[in-house]
């Protein structure tokens, strides 16, 4: 009967943390947009200095930051998260508000990265992220329906994730603190799966890219072009969230059985559908639907890639690199998209982002399916490790059979010794002092002692084993 499998909550709760402003990036870029004398591009500029402190986080977590251990970055990076998010939701200045969410970004890089390397590490990384994204996923619906009944400014969203922060920072004791880290292991190991690494953490940025493109200007296509009011917009967010909540469960439902490549490049292919409907969406039914769809679809893929990653390294490093690049896109994604509505419009920017994920699909794909095919290994007889095994040195009688039938010899006359294996030292005795033992050949004596029994020698055997060859 196999163990039951304990869920490491306080790793769920980290992951909450740190993925939850994206989850809040449409609200939070409106809202900085509408509450504080920015343009609509610089609102969107200021949401991808956001993602991408996030970003650079994860990647300077990967290269030499795990050695603190992941209680202790864990910690830090939430008190960057509530400080940082915190002041910006405060102020008033913009100066002060993009200092601000600069550190907050860097404290949920931090948690982003340490919850990924400690889920990579656990038996069913799968399961736990599945359970994350199911958590975070419901706290920013909640967040969508209530932060529009609070007030305008811009500081509610803000505020919301700080307070997240300091909510689950007193369960960061409860982390080991020899957790897996990305560079906790001593010593400087190679990645493994390299080139299935590489294959899909170049895929991620572009995937994420299209979808945050939109993502980070989904309100203002509710509020200018589906002519809906920002209550409405945020009960759409929170249904849209609710329906991912269900992708997740089916993920978690659905599990290893359809493999990762399956899941990954055909939902794909449905989330560019869902954002061609969404961006050309021109009234609440078209927006809601576009909306919703994608949203179930869209942590449903994620779940399988993040998996795919944590799968390619326990300790956690392809998981942290891989999730870094997709930040990267994420990070670009509201000034792309700001970029791409004003220049093209929305209906074109949609079309676009649905090419970008199709092309993304193809090597994102090719990566589960490389992780998931069994591998060929060739070993050389050089490479196998030699384990020496040593022999007591036996006390040995001169006994010659010349002359002597075979019949005359009696098995109880030959002398028994006794060998301790505890004695023994499996350094100090080599097969080359092994000794060798003569035998005489015993075509002679049998041809003697049975004269009617044909002999003959076996061909390629000399009459001495003292001339084999030990290998």
């Amino acid at each position: 009967m196999s163990a039951p499998r304990t869920t490491p909550w306080p790793l769920v709760a980290l992951f909450t943390a740190g993925y939850l402003a994206p989850y809040l990036l449409p609200t939070t870029v409106g809202r900085l947009d509408a509450g504080l004398p920015l343009t609509t591009t610089e609102a969107g500029a200021t949401g991808s200095a956001l993602l991408l402190s996030s970003a650079t986080a994860g990647f300077l977590l990967a290269a030499r930051g795990g050695r603190a251990g992941a209680r202790t970055l864990a910690r830090v990076g939430l008190t960057l998260a509530v400080l940082g998010y915190g002041t910006a939701a405060l102020t008033g200045s913009v100066p002060a508000v993009v200092a601000g969410v600069l550190v907050g970004g860097l404290g949920s890089g931090t948690a982003t990265a340490v919850a990924a390397s400690g889920i990579a590490g656990r038996t069913d990384p799968h399961r736990v992220t599945t359970l994350g994204l199911l958590t975070v996923s419901a706290l920013a619906g909640t967040l969508y329906l209530t932060i529009p009944h609070l007030g305008p400014g811009h500081g509610l969203p803000l505020a919301a994730i700080a307070l997240t922060a300091l909510a689950v920072l007193p369960l960061t004791g409860r982390l080991d603190t020899h957790a897996a880290t990305p560079t906790s292991t001593t010593g400087h190991t190679p990645l493994p799966h390299r080139g299935t690494g590489l294959l899909l953490a170049a895929a991620m940025p572009c995937w994420s890219l299209a979808q945050n493109s939109l993502w980070g200007v989904s309100g203002r296509i509710g509020l200018t072009q589906a002519h809906l009011t920002e209550v409405t917009v945020g009960a759409v967010f929170a249904v849209a969230l609710g329906a991912g909540l269900l992708g997740v469960l089916g993920a978690g439902a659905l599990g290893p059985r359809m493999g990762r490549a399956v899941p990954i490049g055909v939902g794909t292919v449905l989330i560019a559908v869902c954002v061609v409907l969404s961006a050309s969406a021109s009234g609440p039914v078209s927006f809601a639907g576009g909306e919703i769809a994608w949203n179930a679809c869209y942590p449903l893929v994620l779940s399988y890639v993040i998996g795919l990653a944590a799968s390619l390294d326990p300790r956690g490093r392809w998981a942290v690199l891989v999730g870094s690049a997709g930040s990267l896109g994420t990070a670009a994604g509201p000034l792309a998209g700001s970029l791409l509505s004003s220049w093209a419009g929305y209906p074109a920017m949609g079309r676009i982002l649905a090419v970008v994920l199709l092309v993304s699909a193809v090597p994102m794909t090719a990566a589960a399916l490389r992780a998931t095919a069994p591998a060929r290994r060739t070993t050389r007889v050089a490479d196998l490790p030699v384990v020496e095994i040593p022999l007591a040195e036996l006390p040995h009688a001169e006994t010659s059979l010349t002359g002597t039938s075979l019949a005359e010899i009696s098995l109880t006359e030959v002398p028994l010794t006794e060998v301790s294996l505890a004695e023994v030292s499996l350094a100090e005795v080599a097969l080359a002092e092994i000794p060798l033992v003569e035998i005489p050949a015993l075509e002679p004596l049998l041809a003697e002692t049975a004269p009617g029994l044909p002999v003959r020698a076996l061909p390629g055997h000399s009459n001495s084993y003292a001339s084999t060859s030990a290998r």
